[in-house]
């Protein structure tokens, strides 16, 4: 790893320095600041000359300004004639929006994708994307890793003598049953009904859970309305405890309010998206040695398939 440097933005520098230790590195000198007007200055404080880069910045809230940092350290690093730039986007935003499901609105998954290979980044090493074709809407290669081994060992270390897992709407299924299939436990859909974009109405249940452990299985967490309403359905069907996990804790407005009173027993997240303090019943799981691993193995050229499931 000698000739390898990481550096990171101020998206989330924790993450960053639990990879560091993990892989035994120093964070790369770098100062990221923003001029009086709000613009952002960047300067790299070491020789990147011939290194193989890493830069390690989730696209989290702020979006547009973590993104923006992201280019602007991808442009500074471009010019400074590396071996090759990664970037290490642990939380990809704008992934919600990948298609075009009405007339005269964009692809902005796309968009952002093509603003990171503009701004230099030669590969992609990003989390559990929340629609998994965006890894196609790049022309260089991307890593695409799941925060499941992490996720699923915690969930066996409880012992849950009646899981079932579920999958709260029909776009988590396969992800659900790759839970189901590693914990060995049956599968349950719950038929979610969206009227618009932060409204949800789950109004059906395909499953039996009653005396059941209930694990509710999704990529990203944000009004925390389709757990709401799945934890409620769940329950009146006969769960005896809801367990919610996904990977990445968006946890917009009043989410984390709404989420703590709605009877779940846990909320198992990872730090792909930072938060000072989260509440019980939250838990958070890091990522940081996966990430690491595949950062060693990427520079290693070696192997990052095995990390996959």
């Amino acid at each position: 790893m000698n000739n390898c440097l990481i550096f990171t933005g101020n998206a989330n520098r924790p993450l960053a320095e639990k990879i560091c230790e993990f892989l035994g590195k120093p964070l790369g000198q770098m100062e990221v600041s923003r001029f009086n007007d709000g613009e952002i200055s960047v300067k790299i404080e070491e020789n990147a000359r011939g290194k193989d880069v890493f830069i390690i910045q989730p696209t989290c809230a702020p979006v547009n300004e973590n993104l923006m940092e992201l280019l602007i350290i991808l442009d500074a690093f471009r010019r400074a004639s590396p071996r090759r730039i990664t970037a290490v986007v642990p939380y990809y935003g704008y992934a919600r929006q990948d298609r075009k499901d009405r007339p005269r609105v964009p692809i902005t998954a796309k968009l952002v994708a093509n603003l990171l290979v503009a701004a230099g980044a030669q590969r992609i090493l990003t989390m559990d994307l929340h629609a998994p074709q965006i890894q196609g809407f790049f022309d260089i290669p991307v890593d695409h890793l799941f925060a499941a081994p992490v996720i699923i060992t915690y969930i066996r270390s409880k012992n849950l003598t009646n899981p079932i897992v579920v999958a709260p709407d029909v776009g988590s299924v396969k992800m659900a049953r790759a839970f189901a299939k590693r914990i060995n436990a049956r599968l349950a859909i719950v038929d979610k009904r969206r009227d618009n974009p932060d409204s949800v109405e789950a109004t059906h249940l395909i499953g039996d859970v009653s005396n059941c452990e209930a694990i509710i299985v999704d990529d990203l967490i944000s009004t925390g309305n389709t757990v709401v309403e799945a934890t409620k359905v769940l329950l009146e069907n006969g769960a005896s405890k809801v367990f919610v996990s996904c990977t990445h804790p968006v946890l917009s407005g009043n989410a984390i309010t709404k989420l703590a009173s709605a009877g779940i027993t846990e909320i198992i997240v990872t730090d792909t998206i930072p938060h000072q303090s989260l509440p019980e019943p939250f838990t958070v799981l890091s990522v940081a040695e996966l990430l690491g691993e595949a950062i060693k193995r990427i520079h290693q050229e070696t192997s990052v398939s095995s990390l996959f499931i």
